[in-house]
């Protein structure tokens, strides 16, 4: 749906008339998708393609792929004292507007530790959440990758720069997560798709700096460090 002049409303992409289909009913094409910034899809790509060689799925039924990524990218946070900007794995609680993220209760750029059963220790203690807590019913997401803007807060909705969901072959969306995605992150163009096939997994890998990281700048020293904990094996 459009507002006046034909202009999308508020955080809806642009939208371009195509042509008729074959009933007669005229196609609405985005002229735009959210598109992740190079330097960001670098990062994620580096971990994506180390990740490739996993097998799919454990014999647990877990996505060894996507778990892989996560690691490496957790490994980051931590090497980064919590303050990369790529935030992997954070749990959302969807009862909240907007959603918020259930953060350590030391440093508030750390994901909480969940323990089997918080659901009935943890969940309750909140009023206003609905008791019992239901798996399936969409009170928590946890979406692949959250980009902050400024890694030294949490990723509450005014930090979050994108939310990324990675996808392997095999892995499509679920019901509503799409959608509750783009909730967390407060604007459907700022909520991206990754696709595996997406990342160049053919390039050549660049050897990090020679030069000590004292005569680097931060963003530089940053980029090696990324390169140290993401990229390599």
């Amino acid at each position: 749906m459009t507002g006046p002049n034909n202009t999308p409303p508020t955080g809806q992409a642009p939208l371009a008339v195509g042509g008729m289909s074959m009933e007669g009913a005229t196609t609405v094409v985005p002229i735009n998708k959210p598109q992740l910034d190079f330097s960001d899809k670098k990062v994620l790509c580096s971990a994506v393609c180390k990740c490739k060689s996993m097998p799919a799925i454990g014999a647990d039924g877990r996505s060894l792929k996507q778990e892989c990524v996560s690691a490496r990218l957790k490994a980051l946070d931590v090497v980064l004292d919590h303050r990369s900007l790529y935030k992997a794995e954070f749990t959302y609680d969807m009862t909240k507007r907007p959603p918020e993220p259930f953060l350590d209760k030391v440093v508030d750029t750390k994901s909480r530790s969940l323990w089997p059963g918080w659901t009935k220790t943890l969940w309750p203690k909140d009023s206003s959440h609905p008791v019992p807590y239901k798996p399936g019913r969409g009170y928590t997401r946890r979406p692949d990758v959250i980009i902050v803007k400024d890694p030294t807060k949490p990723p509450t909705q005014d930090n979050i720069k994108q939310v990324v969901e990675i996808k392997f072959p095999g892995d499509p969306f679920r019901p509503r997560q799409r959608e509750d995605y783009i909730v967390i992150a407060g604007d459907e163009m700022k909520m991206v798709p990754l696709a595996s096939d997406e990342c160049d997994c053919d390039w050549a890998e660049l050897e990090p700096s020679k030069i000590p990281v004292e005569q680097l700048g931060k963003a530089a020293a940053l980029l090696r460090l990324i390169y140290m904990v993401v990229v390599t094996k």
